[in-house]
């Protein structure tokens, strides 16, 4: 398929810059697999719409402070941005994307700007390791550890459709807002955002009306937010991406497919988010009988339009940019016609777009 087939229009002003007052005031669009059909809901009414028997299954990544601003001997500002752990380039060695007005050499040390830093103190820096291309370095700590650095200058990756002045007062509020209520493992450097919708009291009330609740962990890249730049969809290389099934998640995968084909098809896997879905299709794929078995992986599975879903009923996600592989993936789960339509009619209702916006519920 040719990658304009996956381009919508939009208008500027429909990209949420900031998350609406409550996680759970964002919209809700209902969308029917089947038909296409569009009902217009809000979040909390996933108490309604999920029952009892389903299992909503939630990425439990945790986004790291990964933005670090150091200055250059020279006085010149520039951005470091850490991706992961670099673990057989040194024990304290990460890869990260570079970005700075000038030229930048293997060996430079440069210093953290760090506004709550002591008076007199020596400050920790970043040292240039080696180029590794595209402004990607290998890069280590010059004093302290990354994770000690992240925590304490670190700024949240916010995508760079979000809007954010170097001093913008809204950073505090990221810390929060660009991060899902259950998140316990570090390790991602972009939210998985359908599930900043949810908070732990909808999570309680859907408990309380027998939806059961299970975590993947996928830590989610950088490659994320790329565009397919290829004509065609097939030439795309997809980004890779570390991910774990825990032991009670595939055991209770495995009971939800279990009952469907035997004919019971009253409960459901429900994925928050298309981390969620990747990671579960990951599994499944990578498991001899094609169902998700436990444990670590990593993966680069591109979904598109005619990929089989083996482990995912019904999907709630956000609304994703033109041009995506989160697009694709959607349209492969319900019919590219149904989701483009259902994308015109979000614009016309004025629903609130990307990462801060409005939720979508396929099943």
């Amino acid at each position: 398929m040719r990658t304009d087939d996956f381009d919508f229009e939009l208008p500027p002003d429909l990209i949420a810059q900031e998350p609406p007052a409550r996680r759970e005031d964002a919209r809700l669009m209902v969308v029917s697999r089947a038909t296409g059909a569009v009902e217009h809901r809000r979040v909390p009414d996933l108490a309604g719409l999920l029952h009892s028997g389903d299992l909503l299954v939630v990425n439990d990544t945790k986004v790291l402070r990964a933005r670090l601003f150091v200055r250059r001997a020279t006085g010149g500002r520039v951005e470091v941005f850490l991706l992961e752990p670099r673990p057989a380039e040194g024990p304290t060695a990460w890869e990260a994307l570079v970005r700075a007005g000038g030229s930048v050499a293997p060996g430079e040390v440069m210093e953290v700007i760090d506004d709550e830093h002591e008076a007199g103190a020596s400050r920790p820096g970043v040292r240039l390791e080696r180029r590794v291309g595209g402004g990607h370095w290998i890069v280590s700590p010059a004093g302290g550890t990354f994770d000690a650095l992240m925590d304490r200058a670190g700024r949240m990756p916010l995508p760079p459709y979000i809007r954010r002045a170097a001093t913008d007062p809204r950073d505090a509020s990221d810390v929060e807002r660009y991060q899902t209520v259950y998140a316990r493992e570090p390790g991602a450097v972009a939210a998985p955002t359908a599930g900043l919708h949810l908070t732990e009291g909808l999570l309680e009330t859907l408990r309380e009306r027998g939806v059961q609740v299970a975590r993947v962990t996928l830590h989610v890249g950088l490659g994320t937010f790329k565009p397919i730049a290829t004509d065609t969809i097939t030439d795309h290389v997809m980004h890779e991406e570390a991910y774990v099934i825990p032991e009670a998640t595939a055991a209770a995968v495995r009971a939800v497919r279990a009952a469907r084909a035997a004919g019971d098809l009253s409960a459901r896997v429900v994925a928050v988010g298309t981390t969620s879905v990747r990671a579960l299709e990951s599994a499944a794929a990578a498991s001899p009988d094609g169902l998700p078995a436990a444990g670590p992986g990593r993966t680069s599975i591109f979904i598109t339009p005619g990929y089989t879903f083996r482990a995912v009923d019904a999907l709630l996600t956000n609304f994703h940019l033109p041009r995506s592989t989160l697009l694709c993936l959607v349209s492969a789960f319900a019919k590219r016609e149904h989701v483009l339509a259902a994308y015109r009619s979000a614009v016309a209702e004025r629903y609130r777009f990307f990462s801060y916006g409005d939720a979508m519920l396929l099943s």
